[in-house]
Order: C-alpha cells, then sequence, then structure tokens
C-alpha cells in the first residue's frame, strides 16, 4: 500500500478528496507550498474526489494578492473550498476571516518559518469565529485534516487546521487514507444539500447576517442553516429576522474568548413543523467533533479529544505547550527515573476554538498542582499571553478539595535538540521554586541561522522587462523607493514593498532634497572650498534645482568638480551626490495592490496630488478573466485614478508596444502630480516564457480586455485631447467613463478606423445571435425550394474540407435538394436534432484535432449528453493523411476527427446515410479519390443518383485563371482596399497583391479568442520590399524602421530573402506602407508572386570592390526581370483622382504588356542567388539560378559566372511526389551576358513548366521531367550560345562571419547577429533603438545577409570609435554565443504566417538554450553546427540543406532531419517523424555526446551522422524519401 512521508502530503490528499476547490497558496506561482505538489499531481492524475460531483478543482494563488478573496465565489456557488496555506497569510486575511467563518471552508495551515514558527499568527485570530484544530505527528495531521472537513460539512461553519510540519519530519510513513473509511467520516452525503445552492450576499466587508444554523430537535442543518430535509432548506438564515439570541453552553466554555459565541448571533426565527434553526453554539462544536472522533476510534482504535494528556496518571506537575511539542515529548520519553523532570505530564489542544474550559480539567490527573504553560509566541503584544488567560479561567475553581493549582506561564523560544534536556530543568526549577518566575523565557527569541522562508517577497523574472526599461529611460535619475533589495533597517521586506510605505519614503525623500537645496545655496556663498570653481557652479544649479532638463545636465559636472576640489564641504555635499539630480521617483507594484486590501494605499498617493508615479504589474492572464469573482476582486487602478482626475494614467503592454511604454514613462515622470501606469505582463507561473507572455498579451490588447492609452488631465490646457487610444479596442468600464465627458466621441471622430470597434462595448459581440441569424437567413433563402433537405457542415483549417462541402452543395442542389452549407462552429447545435439530413465534413488538424472553426462544435457534440439525433439521417466524410503519422501507436491520428464525429452522432442515435469516407492525400488523386467513392452512397442513400439532366459543373478556378483574368495583376485590389467593413481582401486579390509584395495573413494567437466573441480573424498584411543585393542605405534603414513603427508591429524582419519584411500591417494603412517604402527609392513589386523575386547576393566584408561588381550584376539581373505592369504605381502610388494618364482601349481596358512574363506570369515563384566562393552563405544550390562568381586570376574582379539550376525548397509532408533539390551544373557564362542567361532560364521554365498542378510547377520538378541536358540546350537555343565547362571553386561555410573585418581598401565592417533576423526593442536589448541611432550617423551602408544578420559596411577608420562607442551602448557588440546560436536561422511561422503547423522563430531560440548545457559539458560551444527550423515544408529557411533541421509538422510536433552539408551543398534525410520536445533534446543530446568522442579530425555534424550510419546521404532531390530513417509504416 502507498505510503505518506510528509504532512503536507498528507493534508493536500485529504483537502483534495473533501473538496469541490481547493485553493493553493503558493509563495509563487511557479514555487510549490507544502502542499502544492501534491495538489496538482493528484489533479493532473484526475484521481476522483469523495464530495465532489466532477474532480476537484485545484486553483493556485499567489500568497501576497489577498488569496482568501477567491473562496468567496465558490462558497457562495454551494462548493465545499478548501485552502491550503502557511500561516503567512493569517493577519492579512483578518477582514474575511470573519465572514468566511460562517461558510463551510477549511483552511490548512502550515506554520512559518520552518524552524521556529510564530504561533501568534494563530493566537491573533482566536477571536474569527473559527473553529481551531491542531495536530502535531504525521498520523494526527491526517486524521485531524479529515475531522476538520467533517466537523466543517457537519457544522456549516469554516474550520482552521494548523500544525508545524517539522514536528513530524521524523515520523515513520504512515498509509495512504482508506477511501471508505473517508467517506464514512464524512457522511459525503450529507453536503449534496448545500452543492449547488447559492448564497445571496454580495458584500465582501460589509455583515449580511448570515450565521452557520442548526435545528432544535437534534437534528443537524446544512450549512447556511438549509437542513439535509427539504421542509428546512426553506429556512435558510439569511439574516432577514435578526434577533439577539446568544446560547449559553453548558459546557461553560469561555465566553469571551469562544469562537461560536465571540460575536451577536442571528437566527432566522423561522420554524416548520414544531423544527426551529439557531446558530451553531461551542456546546455543538464539541459534539459534533466528539461525535467524529468517537468514529474515528471505533474504525482505528486511534484517540482524540479536545486535550491530549501524556505522561504519569500521578504526576504532580505538568507541561502545557502551546507550541512545537517534539522536543519535549521526546526528551520526556527518554528521561530515566532520576531526572527531576521524569515525571511531567504534557498537556496539548487539539481542539483550540472554542475553548472547551471544563475539558481542560477533565483531561488532567486530580495530582497535577503546577503547570507550566509554554507559548511559542514570538511577537508579544500582552503581558500575559493567551493561552496562559485561557488556562487561568479554565481552572481557577480547580476541585473543591485541592483547590486551583498553581499555573506558571513561559515563552518558549527557540531550542536546539542537544539542549532540550536542559530546558525542561530550567522549567522544571521555576515551576517549584517558592517565586516563580512569570513569562520567564525558555530557549532563544532568534533562531541561530536563518531560515530558508520560501514566502519572501522577491520579484519573479519575467518581471523584469518594466525594471529594464525604467532604468534604461532614467539612468542615475532613477529612485525605487521601494525597491525590494533597498536596506531598511528594522522594516520587514513585506512592508518596504507596500505603496504606503513606499509613499512615505519618497515624501522623506523629497524632503531630504528641498533641505539639499538650502544646503547648496549655503555652500555657494561661503569661502570653504579649496577653489573658486564650485561655487558658480553651484550657484547655477540652485537657480534651476526644480528643472529637471537643466539640472539632470549639469550634475554630472557638478560631481566632478566637488570630486576634484577635495575639501570637507566638498566631501559633505557629494555624501548626497545623486540629489544633484532632480531624480524621477516611482513606486512599483504588482496587481496585489488592486485588490481591496492594497488599494488603499495607492488611494493615498493619487489624493495626495505629490509627484510620485507609480507603476502597477498586472499579471492576471486574459484566458483566466472569466473566473474572476463575480464581485469584482480587483480594482482597475487606471479607471480609479482617472476619476480622480488630478492623475496622469496609462495603461500599457511591453509585449504589445515597447514604443508605448516609452512615450507613458517619460510622459509620466515629466507630469507634475500623482502618475499611474498599469503595466500588462500575464502569466500563468514566473516561469513562463516569453512566447506564453507574448501570446496572452496579444489576446487580451486586441479584444479590449487589456485596452492600451494614456490619459494626460494637462492636455487641455493646450487644446489637446486628455485620451489618447494606442489600441483599437476598449472595454466596458472605460468606454462608460469616456462616455461621461464626451471623450468616447472626440475619440472616435480622431479615430475613424477604430469607430467600428469603439462603438461596440466589449464582451457584447453574442456569437449565438450570430448564428442564430445566419440560420435563419439560409432557411428563409430555402423556403421557396423544394425537394428534401441536405445541411452541410464542414470544419477546415486549409480550405480542402470547405470546397468540398461547398461543392456538394451545389450538386446537391442540382439534384433538387434544399442544401445549406455552414461552419461547424457558426451553426447552433440546439437545432442539429430537428434536421433531417446532415453532411459532416472534416479535415484533420494537429494531432488528430478538429480544426479550429469545429471545434467548439464538437466540444460541444462530444460533452453533451442531452441531444437526441435519433430523428436525423447523417454522413461523414473525413479529410487524412495515412503517412503523416508514421509511427504504429500514432496511427489512430489518420482522419481521427472524422472517426470520432461519425461514432459520436451514430451514440446519440443518428442513422447513417452511408459509412464514414476517408479521403488520403497518399492515394493517387488525394482526398478525392476516397471522396470519389463516397459521394455516389450519399447520393443513392438520398434517393437522388438517378437524375437526369445534371449541369456541367464548371472547372474549379485556378490561379492561372485568376492571373489572366486580372488584367496584368490589377484584379479588383483597389477596390478591395477601399472596403472598410472587413480586414480582408477577397480570396482572389489575395493571390494577385503577392506579385505587389504583400501577403494578407491573421494573427493565429488570436484566432480562437477573436471567432468566441463573434469577430473576424485579426486580418493584416505583410509588406515584403525588393532590395537587391540586401544592400540598403542609412537613410533607407530610417525610413523603414519608420514604416515599421507607423504602420507595422513595430518590428523588423530580416529575412532569408535578403531584404525587410514588415507584419501587422492592417488594410487601412497598407497603401500608407508602400508609399513610405517608395519614398525610399525602395519598391515591393516582384518581392512575391509568381515572378522572379529579391536577386540575392554574398555581403562580402572583406572584398569592397568585388562586392561592387557583383552587385552591379544582380541590379542588372534584377532590373531586367522585374515585371512591366503598371498596376503598382495605379494602385499603391497614385493619388486618387489623379490625373494621370492612361491609354484605354475598348472602354475601360488598360493597355499593358508583359514582354518576358506574359499575361499569365511564370508557373510558380522564381528565385536568383549569387555566391561568392568560399562562402555559400546565400544557399546557392537551393534557388532556380545560382550564380557562382568567379574572378579573374590577374585583377581579381569578376570576370563571370557558374551556373547552377534547378534548385528549390518546397515540400509537402508525406507526399513523395514533392521534394527538395539541389541545383544542376549548367556552365560558366561571361559576366556580361548573365542577365540574358536567366531571362532565358526562366522563359523555358515560363514555356514548359506544370501549370495545371502547382506542387510541381517549380523548375526543379521541369528539370526532373526534362533532364539537365535537353534543359540546357533549350537555354542555349534561345541564347545562341553555349555554356562553357564549370571554372574550379570551393566553399568552406555558408554561415555568417561575424565581428569586426577591414576590407582591401582599408574600410571597417562589422558583421552582427541579429537571431532570426528579428528587429525589435525588448527591455533587454533595445536592438531597434541602437540601429536607428546608429544609422543617423553612420556613412557606409547596411548589408543584409541571407542568414538573417546584418553588416554594418564601410566604416571609416575615424569614425570607427564612435560607432564602437554605440554598438556597446547598445549591445550590439555581444558575440557572446554559442557557435550553434550563431550558425541558426529560422523562419517566421506563428502567429502570422497562415501555412505554419508549428512555431518556429519564437521556438528555435529556446530549444537551442536548452541544447547548449549538452554543447558546454563536451567542449563544443564554439563548435559550429548548422541548424534550421521551419514552422512548416515550404522551407522558407531552406531547411534540407542544414546539418540539422525541425519542420513543423503540428503544433509542438516536427520531422527531424540530419546529414545536410556544411556547406550548403548536400540534403538532409528524414530521422524522425512527428517529435516532440522531449525526444528531440534525448536525440540531439545523444549524437552531440557521440560526436564529441567520435569525430575524426574536424569532421562536421551533418558528416558524421552519414559516416557513423545513423542516416543515409541524400545524392539527389529525387532521392530525398528513400532510405530514411524511420520507415513510414503501412495503417
Amino acid at each position: 500500500m502507498a505510503s505518506i512521508s510528509t504532512a503536507g502530503e498528507a493534508v493536500a490528499r485529504i483537502a483534495y478528496l473533501s473538496s469541490d476547490v481547493v485553493l493553493s497558496v503558493q509563495p509563487a506561482l511557479a514555487s510549490d507550498s507544502d502542499f502544492s505538489k501534491h495538489l496538482h499531481n493528484y489533479a493532473a492524475k484526475r484521481l476522483p474526489s469523495l464530495v465532489a460531483k466532477d474532480l476537484p478543482e485545484v486553483i493556485s494563488v499567489r500568497y501576497n494578492v489577498d488569496p482568501l478573496l477567491s473562496a468567496f465565489q465558490p462558497l457562495r456557488s454551494g462548493k465545499l473550498v478548501s485552502v491550503t496555506t502557511s500561516s503567512t497569510t493569517l493577519l492579512p486575511s483578518i477582514p474575511h476571516l470573519y465572514k468566511l467563518a460562517q461558510y463551510p471552508i477549511v483552511l490548512h495551515v502550515s506554520l512559518h518559518t520552518i524552524n521556529y514558527p510564530d504561533y501568534s499568527e494563530i493566537t491573533a485570530i482566536r477571536q474569527c469565529g473559527f473553529t481551531f484544530l491542531q495536530s502535531e505527528t504525521l498520523q494526527e495531521t491526517q486524521d485531524l485534516a479529515l475531522s476538520a472537513h467533517a466537523l466543517a460539512i457537519k457544522s456549516g461553519k469554516g474550520v482552521i487546521h494548523f500544525f508545524d510540519p517539522a514536528n513530524s519530519k521524523d515520523d515513520a510513513p504512515i498509509d495512504i487514507e482508506d477511501r471508505e473509511l473517508a467517506a464514512k467520516i464524512l457522511d459525503v452525503e450529507s453536503p449534496r444539500a448545500m452543492q449547488g445552492t447559492q448564497d445571496e450576499g454580495s458584500f465582501l466587508y460589509v455583515d449580511d447576517g448570515r450565521r452557520a444554523a442548526t435545528m432544535t430537535g437534534g437534528a443537524s442543518s446544512s450549512h447556511d442553516g438549509r437542513s439535509e430535509t427539504e421542509a428546512v432548506k426553506k429556512t435558510a438564515s439569511t439574516g432577514a429576522n435578526k434577533s439577539p439570541n446568544r446560547e449559553a453552553s453548558s459546557v461553560g466554555s469561555s465566553v469571551r474568548e469562544s469562537s461560536a459565541d465571540s460575536r451577536p448571533t442571528v437566527s432566522s426565527a423561522t420554524s416548520m413543523e414544531s423544527l426551529t434553526t439557531r446558530p451553531v453554539t461551542s456546546e455543538d462544536i464539541s459534539e459534533y467533533l466528539s461525535a467524529i472522533w468517537s468514529q474515528i476510534e471505533k474504525l482505528t482504535g486511534r484517540r482524540y479529544q479536545a486535550f491530549e494528556y501524556t505522561g504519569p496518571e500521578d504526576a504532580q506537575s505538568a507541561l502545557f505547550v502551546f507550541g512545537s511539542t517534539g522536543l519535549f515529548v521526546d526528551a520526556l520519553g527518554a528521561a530515566d527515573a532520576s531526572e527531576e523532570f521524569a515525571k511531567f505530564g504534557l498537556v496539548t489542544a487539539r481542539l483550540y476554538r472554542p475553548w472547551i474550559g471544563p475539558r481542560l480539567a477533565e483531561a488532567l490527573p486530580p495530582s497535577v498542582r503546577r503547570i507550566a504553560v509554554l507559548e511559542q509566541i514570538r511577537r508579544k503584544t500582552i503581558k500575559w499571553g493567551p493561552v496562559l488567560l485561557d488556562i487561568l479561567i479554565s481552572l481557577r475553581g480547580g476541585s473543591s478539595a485541592t483547590g486551583a493549582p498553581q499555573i506558571v506561564g513561559h515563552q518558549l523560544g527557540y531550542i536546539e535538540p542537544a539542549t532540550a534536556r536542559q530546558a525542561l530543568r530550567g522549567i522544571f526549577q521555576n515551576l517549584n521554586s517558592p517565586k516563580p518566575i512569570q513569562n520567564l523565557e525558555v530557549g532563544s527569541r532568534e533562531e541561530p541561522r536563518p531560515s530558508l522562508d520560501q514566502y519572501n517577497l522577491a520579484q519573479p523574472k519575467v518581471e523584469s522587462a518594466y525594471m529594464k526599461i525604467l532604468d534604461q529611460v532614467f539612468g542615475e535619475r532613477l529612485y525605487v523607493a521601494n525597491r525590494l533589495d533597498a536596506a531598511n533597517a528594522g522594516i520587514s521586506a513585506t512592508i518596504a514593498a507596500s505603496p504606503e510605505f513606499g509613499f512615505g519614503s519618497l515624501l522623506a525623500r523629497s524632503d531630504h532634497r528641498r533641505r539639499f537645496i538650502g544646503e547648496v545655496k549655503d555652500a555657494a556663498a561661503t569661502r570653504d572650498f579649496t577653489t573658486d570653481v564650485p561655487q558658480s557652479w553651484l550657484s547655477k544649479w540652485a537657480m534651476h534645482a526644480e528643472d529637471p532638463k537643466h539640472v539632470n545636465a549639469i550634475a554630472p559636472e557638478i560631481i566632478a568638480r566637488l570630486s576634484n576640489d577635495g575639501s570637507s564641504l566638498a566631501s559633505t555635499l557629494l555624501e548626497s551626490k545623486a540629489l544633484f539630480f532632480k531624480e524621477s521617483h516611482w513606486l512599483i507594484g504588482s496587481d496585489a495592490w488592486a485588490y481591496d486590501l492594497g488599494n488603499s494605499g495607492v488611494h493615498h498617493v493619487i489624493a495626495s496630488g505629490a509627484n510620485v508615479n507609480m507603476l502597477i504589474l498586472d499579471t492576471q492572464p486574459w484566458s483566466e478573466r472569466a473566473a474572476a469573482d463575480a464581485v469584482r476582486r480587483k480594482k482597475d487602478i487606471g479607471l480609479y485614478a482617472m476619476n480622480f482626475g488630478n492623475a496622469y494614467v496609462a495603461s500599457v503592454a511591453v509585449y504589445s508596444s515597447y514604443t508605448q511604454v516609452l512615450e507613458a514613462m517619460i510622459e509620466a515622470d515629466e507630469f507634475n502630480g500623482p502618475s499611474v501606469v498599469v503595466a500588462y505582463l500575464p502569466y500563468n507561473k514566473e516561469d513562463d516564457s516569453p512566447l506564453t507572455v507574448l501570446q496572452e498579451t496579444k489576446k487580451a490588447v486586441d479584444l479590449g480586455y487589456w485596452p492600451l492609452y494614456r490619459w494626460n488631465p494637462n492636455n487641455e490646457d493646450g487644446g489637446e485631447p486628455n485620451f489618447s487610444l494606442d489600441s483599437e479596442r476598449i472595454k466596458q468600464e472605460l468606454e462608460e467613463f469616456l462616455r461621461r465627458d464626451n471623450h468616447l466621441t472626440q475619440l472616435m471622430n480622431r479615430h475613424p478606423r477604430f469607430a467600428a470597434n469603439l462603438s461596440e462595448s466589449y464582451g457584447t459581440e453574442a456569437r449565438a445571435l450570430q448564428k442564430r441569424k445566419a440560420k435563419d437567413a439560409y432557411n428563409t433563402l430555402l423556403e421557396s425550394l423544394y425537394g428534401a433537405p441536405m445541411t452541410i457542415l464542414f470544419a477546415s483549417d486549409n480550405g480542402n474540407a470547405e470546397s468540398l462541402a461547398k461543392r456538394l452543395g451545389n450538386r446537391g442542389k442540382a439534384r433538387g435538394l434544399k442544401t445549406m452549407v455552414m461552419a461547424m462552429d457558426d451553426y447552433p447545435l440546439e437545432d442539429l436534432q430537428t434536421e433531417e439530413n446532415v453532411i459532416l465534413i472534416t479535415s484533420t488538424a494537429g494531432q488528430g484535432e478538429f480544426p479550429q472553426n469545429g471545434r467548439a462544435f464538437w466540444d460541444a457534440v462530444k460533452d453533451t449528453t442531452e441531444l437526441d439525433l435519433s430523428q436525423i439521417k447523417y454522413a461523414v466524410f473525413a479529410l487524412g493523411d495515412s503517412h503523416y503519422w508514421p509511427r504504429k501507436e500514432d496511427k489512430i491520428y489518420y482522419n481521427k476527427p472524422g472517426k470520432d464525429l461519425d461514432a459520436r452522432i451514430a451514440f446519440l442515435g443518428g442513422k447513417k446515410l452511408a459509412d464514414v469516407g476517408l479521403g488520403d492525400d497518399q492515394d493517387p488523386d488525394s482526398y478525392q479519390t476516397g471522396y470519389g467513392e463516397w459521394e455516389p452512397k450519399l447520393w443513392q442513400a438520398l434517393g437522388v443518383d438517378k437524375v437526369e439532366g445534371l449541369p456541367e459543373e464548371p472547372p474549379p478556378i485556378t490561379n492561372e485563371d485568376i492571373k489572366i483574368q486580372s488584367n496584368f495583376l490589377r484584379g479588383t485590389i483597389a477596390e478591395g482596399l477601399e472596403d472598410t467593413s472587413t480586414g480582408a481582401i477577397s480570396a482572389s486579390d489575395q493571390q494577385l497583391t503577392k506579385f505587389h509584395g504583400t501577403y494578407m495573413q491573421d494573427d493565429r494567437d488570436l484566432r480562437d479568442e477573436r471567432k468566441a466573441q463573434g469577430l473576424e480573424p485579426a486580418y493584416a498584411f505583410m509588406i515584403r520590399c525588393r532590395l537587391n543585393g540586401g544592400v540598403a542605405t542609412p537613410s533607407q534603414w530610417l525610413q523603414m524602421d519608420s514604416v515599421s513603427s507607423s504602420y507595422g508591429n513595430e518590428t523588423m524582419k530580416l529575412t532569408t530573402r535578403q531584404t525587410f519584411q514588415f507584419h501587422g500591417v492592417v488594410k487601412s494603412r497598407l497603401k500608407s506602407a508602400m508609399r513610405g517604402i517608395n519614398k525610399a527609392l525602395m519598391t515591393t513589386i516582384a518581392a512575391c508572386g509568381d515572378v522572379n523575386r529579391n536577386v540575392m547576393l554574398s555581403p562580402l566584408p572583406t572584398r569592397s570592390a568585388f562586392h561592387r561588381d557583383v552587385h552591379q550584376v544582380s541590379a542588372k539581373i534584377s532590373d531586367h526581370l522585374l515585371p512591366s505592369t503598371s498596376a503598382y504605381h495605379e494602385i499603391w502610388l497614385k493619388d486618387n483622382g489623379s490625373d494621370a494618364k492612361q491609354t484605354k482601349v475598348a472602354g475601360d481596358a488598360v493597355v499593358d504588356k508583359e514582354p518576358l512574363y506574359g499575361p499569365t506570369y511564370l508557373p510558380r515563384k522564381f528565385k536568383i542567388t549569387i555566391a561568392v566562393p568560399p562562402h555559400n552563405d546565400t544557399d546557392v544550390y537551393a534557388h532556380d539560378i545560382g550564380l557562382i562568381a568567379i574572378k579573374n586570376a590577374n585583377d581579381n574582379r569578376l570576370e563571370g559566372f557558374n551556373v547552377l539550376v534547378g534548385g528549390g525548397m518546397g515540400v509537402t509532408h508525406n507526399n513523395k511526389k514533392t521534394y527538395p533539390r539541389t541545383g544542376s551544373m549548367l556552365g560558366y557564362f561571361p559576366a556580361s551576358k548573365i542577365h540574358l542567361v536567366c531571362e532565358k532560364v526562366m522563359l523555358v521554365q515560363r514555356d514548359h513548366g506544370d501549370r495545371s498542378n502547382r506542387k510541381h510547377a517549380r523548375l526543379k520538378y521541369t528539370i526532373d521531367d526534362m533532364g539537365v541536358d535537353i534543359f540546357r540546350g533549350k537555354v542555349e537555343e534561345l541564347l545562341e550560345a553555349k555554356f562553357e565547362q564549370p571554372r574550379p571553386f570551393e566553399f568552406k561555410s555558408n554561415i555568417d562571419t561575424f565581428g569586426w573585418q577591414k576590407d582591401e581598401e582599408g574600410l571597417n565592417h562589422f558583421l552582427m547577429f541579429i537571431e532570426n533576423g528579428r528587429v525589435e526593442d525588448t527591455a533587454e536589448f533595445p536592438m531597434k533603438t541602437g540601429l536607428r541611432e546608429i544609422a543617423k550617423v553612420h556613412k557606409g551602408d547596411f548589408r543584409l545577409t541571407p542568414n538573417q544578420h546584418l553588416c554594418l559596411s564601410g566604416v571609416r577608420d575615424e569614425d570607427l570609435d564612435t560607432i564602437k562607442g554605440m554598438l556597446k551602448k547598445y549591445k550590439l557588440d555581444n558575440l557572446h554565443f554559442s557557435a550553434l546560436r550563431l550558425s541558426s536561422s529560422a523562419c517566421v511561422a506563428f502567429p502570422t504566417c497562415g501555412l505554419a503547423m508549428a512555431e518556429s522563430e519564437r521556438y528555435l531560440p529556446e530549444l537551442i538554450t536548452k541544447l547548449e548545457k549538452c554543447l558546454e559539458e563536451n567542449g563544443m560551444r564554439q563548435d559550429s553546427i548548422v541548424m534550421r527550423m521551419t514552422g512548416c515544408p515550404n522551407g522558407c529557411a531552406r531547411p534540407w540543406l542544414a546539418e540539422v533541421a525541425f519542420v513543423g509538422k503540428a503544433y509542438g510536433a516536427y520531422n527531424m532531419y540530419l546529414g545536410g552539408g556544411y556547406h550548403g551543398q548536400r540534403l538532409n534525410k528524414l530521422y524522425r517523424s512527428s517529435i516532440g520536445e522531449e525526444e528531440i533534446l534525448g536525440i540531439m543530446k545523444g549524437l552531440l555526446r557521440r560526436w564529441a568522442v567520435e569525430r575524426e579530425g574536424g569532421e562536421r555534424f551533418g558528416d558524421f551522422v552519414i559516416r557513423v550510419g545513423v542516416v543515409k546521404e541524400t545524392m539527389e532531390g529525387k532521392a530525398f524519401h528513400e532510405d530514411v530513417a524511420e520507415e513510414e509504416g503501412e495503417e
């Protein structure tokens, strides 16, 4: 049988088994308490409860956020609640305890600190109305925890069970509780009457008259005065009829101290059938508890009483210990008969409140004449200890024969085990002396060593972002009054961190500075300095002492002058040198300040009008907002402060807008008065990853839960609006505030693009209403049709299931059926049982999951027990891939959504029209093969299979159709941009805008939440620039920086295409962003689409002249292959209403032409790159055309190129007809004609590429279908020239060379590491700001590298120190990264890429961090391994050439590839399919250790894994899927 070894585990098990809700109060969400680890373990294992209807809910709460407030809502909902906590939470919770005492709640309290707990935290709350039980041994802890829950259920009153965990740490393990025994003790049927009942109480601090009550006549009540019978359920004690009704306890309890009777009591005074209710008394508690303990004794033989006595029956002296008893028990047990204290008896209280005095007298032997009372109370507030007074009152009469025993109080301090016997001797001697000393201290008042107390205030690492920004903005001026590491003599860290203490500290600081100003003025008038210099400087300073700009500018100079002066007066002033600055005063707080108990201090600061800045962090995740108490637990501090009218207020979120955080902090500092900056930083645990915090922030900001705004009441004076909205949505409470002062109307007028969002209150979108309207609209449409109805519901991620559903609907209409087609999540589920024929079509997402627009539908169908589908007929078709999950154990995921749906509908009574159809991507025609077999069966079942005269179906619209109908890439883009009803554009325009350099995307982090709110996806656009060779001027860099900040998401992406990319550009800003890019003499035309894209080039920092030669060629190629359409200029650059000349014929047709491309352009995208040996940093083998630059042997200038063709990276998972390919060599050609070579290669692809199947349309397939020799011949035929034999070359690397390098012309170049190309500002790394400042002074250029890094090029020697200083200032010179990290690369993937299946850019850095320890252990930190990650198999980061690659398969699952060439010359091979992080780390760590030990010489990792047989070498693209390490098995 399993055993328990700690008191915390024993209590956690009982609390979990006996509760509906367990509040686990923890020192931090990421740090376990004595109980939390066990509780979360039980919850994870779904351990069943004894009383909960479902599984118990375990809620983690930080100890300093008023945790007991979280108990009110579940208690009022009729749930059994327990709390596991340390004693540190008790005193701050006193205002709640009096009210909670009237509910059946159990608080399990572990006394702290661990080595020497303070029992004063128990005695201080003894009159709060709770029942108090104390346990000492491990077995007692288990039994009394169970007793506490049984008593709470029986009495309807709160119970506090407290214990010292150290007291039982050496106890032998005990068996886990007997569930049958526990069920009997709890009387598990008793809670049923109270569970689910609702309490109408709505106030937290006002006494609403609720009292736990019982019935007269012997029947006990349920909580709230509700009887277990239906009659007494109607007599709930709500306090409606209030009358004093103090019950005298027949057991003589101390009225003064009695828990139950310490306050006036109220009953409902309602009777029914002679039964009346009255408040539960001390006598009731005693009786209930005696009955519970009698039951335990009967079942286990273990006996418990209110007071426990152990020792001789004829003892004359006894110890009553209210503290840690373990040492005394051991010492008394080990004492021999000669010891003077050997005949001591030992008394402890099991029931501390209510204090039943007569029970104490009954427990003591009559022979006891002297009692030593030991109280372990470290914070003594009265002369006589509370337990001493209890005992004095209880025993003052004594027996008639012997009289009252002599009682002597002692203060119990910390006692070392070795001195326990000595302490007992001292107690004995004092007790038996003629004049014993009262309150004698026994032991030390302080521990001899510090306790490792978990419950110390500490700033979680994740919260450091805002502190770092404050440090960056204010530097030496920053003064945080309540900084956690500040030394405050005699003040606890908890008090020092409070707003009240911090405010007082700031007032004192301000007074100090005022005195200091006077001292400076006096000093300026004296002659006590060594020289006359300080006087003049001090005079200047004193004149402007309150002007921050002036004094902060000259303060460093004054400090330097005084330091040089050396006089005693100068030294005196320098003791307060920080005051020469006009400091920025801040208080830092958490959302604990937003709870009612902490808010009073915030109120004082705001109401004072003092010039104090408060930064208050709110860490509650958006996903938890629905679980917030109905009674507002937290105040909206921003709204609270704005209502005062005298405070600057800002609501910010660093993971949403770094710039807005900076603006808010600067404005708060400049505001002369109180400032409140409420800062959002949501996390579930303090060690959550930045990715988790980012995702939670985005949800909260996007949906209006956390609006970004700034409120400056001084703006009115300057005619500016007080309120500035920095995000698009606001919540209802803020909207109401703005409406009150007409600010909302002004805001909507100022920001018309926000009007639609602002006019709808946050949270009012009625999703159910939308579903109903859509369904009703369909019904209206179908009323005029004849035939049987057919409802088609689809769930689709990539559009295939949706297309099938719509096609099926059209075919049904053609057969006379009334068809309705809807997404599953758009359908009102309650109507399903009223349908006649239902067809369900679903694809498979992730690990056998439903697509996003079907998950809510499936969750409802899966969980419902009330849906009767016996009247419907149905059929299911599923789309999946039988080889997607190659391992046998994963085959269950193949078409799992469809199979599960089919089984569930059948279980709910549905009748099948046809067996579930399974579409398989592995079939010859993909899912169409299975669908072609399934659809005829459906028509046959519906009786419409023999309909004649069916119309011929139009072929599906393809990309080729869209291009040819687009009028040279115009389409309806211009009209779509003007449509303000949606953030999207039409599907055909989405294909066309790619040619213009922009993709429509949506934020996938927000999809589910926005859908739940009834909102369309958060559509935005990605813009990619066309940047020839990756070279930009400083002015262009500044303009790109401005575009990203003004129109995008405040970041730039340096892509693997060696150009700038912007994300988060909403449709209304798209044209402005395009114009901003063109303003920098840059363009986006042909950066995407079925055309030649950006021409890439090695950055070549050490060979500037050669770089110029090659860059000129790349520019020539790029310009030569540029599309000729004027659509780009018309749509993006021409002003509306412009008179720009256009030649029109036949009405409105614009005359345009594409001499190279023709009206349908290319079959697929086309990419060209140039590499310069020995650096293959452009991955020259991976592109449609790869040009290898060959230099002239005589002058080292460019001579020509070796030409590679047919490289390409795009693949479809498990579709072996698709594969990556490295380029094939055509030969050498001179540089002067190379642009014509590129043209002719492109033309052959234009004319011979596959336009019927886009998965087979790239040049690589054209060449493999045609053969390299035939392809070369066709190119030579167009060129009218032959390729020469390729010139020799050698590649040594395809990674970047970081650091400073000097070229042959004496210019300096610095290649810096930009992880995955993301240029942004964070609290830790203000990269974007640093590069912007450098661009303002840099005289050379910026070269983007194909590996997503940046080369600062052309720095002259005279500018070197300046640039180096700026690089250091902004941490851009940091290259102290592992070689693995420097060699890594990732695509964007989530949240913006619509094709992503898994994380990439946001996850790869975390994965590398977890691998770096293994590298260091094996001495390989500086050993380069090319590692790449992509979120899908399309290959944007060119993963198939990497030595190690991870390609997203599903969220959290990746295919792992090994064996690529370090020089980028060889494809890798599949090693493992669909593995998660744990497997990745296990595999990689094993391989890295092997590589460290077994590699030969300088053997690269990719070569090593092939040599030792981990994977086979991939000789060519067509062999990519052959001989993989993990065969894809059959189902």
